[in-house]
C-alpha cells in the first residue's frame, strides 16, 4: 500500500523572517539592531513596571541568574523574580551593548547597565550578559545574568 499526502505550499515568509531563517544570508549587524531595540523595550518596561511586557520577552524555558541568589528557571520563576525586583520601583534603567556575537540560532549581547531604584534613588552600575533565542517568531531572552560593579552603600 502506498500512501501519498500533499499540502499546499505555505505563504512566503516576510523578507526579514526569510533572511533570518537563511543561514547564508544571516546579517549579524542587522541582528544587533534588533537586539538593541529589544533591550530598549526591556529596560523601558522595567521603568514602567510593565511585568507582562517583561515576561513576554523570555523564552518558555528561560533561565535568569540574579546576583547573590539562586537561578530562576522557567517563566513562572522569572515572573516572581521580576515582581520582587520591581517592588522597589525603578526610575532609570539603561543597558549599553559592548559585545555582540552569535548566529541564526543564538545571539549573545554583553555590556554594562545603570539602574536607579528605590525611594532613595540608589544607582547601581554593573555588567550583564543575555543569550537570545528565537521563539514564536521573535528573539527572546533565553538566559541572562548580571552583577553589580560594587554593592551600593546604605543610605544614612
Amino acid at each position: 500500500t502506498l500512501i501519498v499526502a500533499a499540502c499546499t505550499s505555505p505563504e512566503p515568509l516576510p523578507e526579514s523572517t526569510a533572511r533570518q531563517a537563511n543561514t547564508a544570508a544571516f546579517d549579524l549587524s542587522a541582528m544587533r539592531k534588533v537586539i538593541e531595540a529589544q533591550n530598549d523595550r526591556f529596560t523601558k518596561a522595567h521603568v514602567a513596571g510593565d511585568i507582562a511586557a517583561i515576561d513576554a520577552m523570555f523564552t518558555r524555558d528561560a533561565k535568569s541568574f540574579p546576583p547573590g541568589a539562586d537561578a530562576a528557571v522557567g517563566l513562572a520563576a522569572i515572573h516572581e523574580l521580576t515582581v520582587e525586583y520591581l517592588k522597589t520601583g525603578v526610575s532609570e534603567f539603561r543597558e549599553d551593548t559592548t559585545d555582540f556575537y552569535g548566529n541564526q540560532d543564538l545571539l549573545v549581547d554583553a555590556g554594562t547597565y545603570v539602574m536607579t531604584y528605590g525611594a532613595d534613588y540608589v544607582t547601581e552600575r554593573g555588567n550583564y550578559l543575555n543569550v537570545w533565542k528565537q521563539e514564536d517568531g521573535a528573539w527572546k531572552i533565553h538566559a541572562n545574568i548580571w552583577n553589580t560593579n560594587s554593592v551600593p552603600a546604605p543610605v544614612k
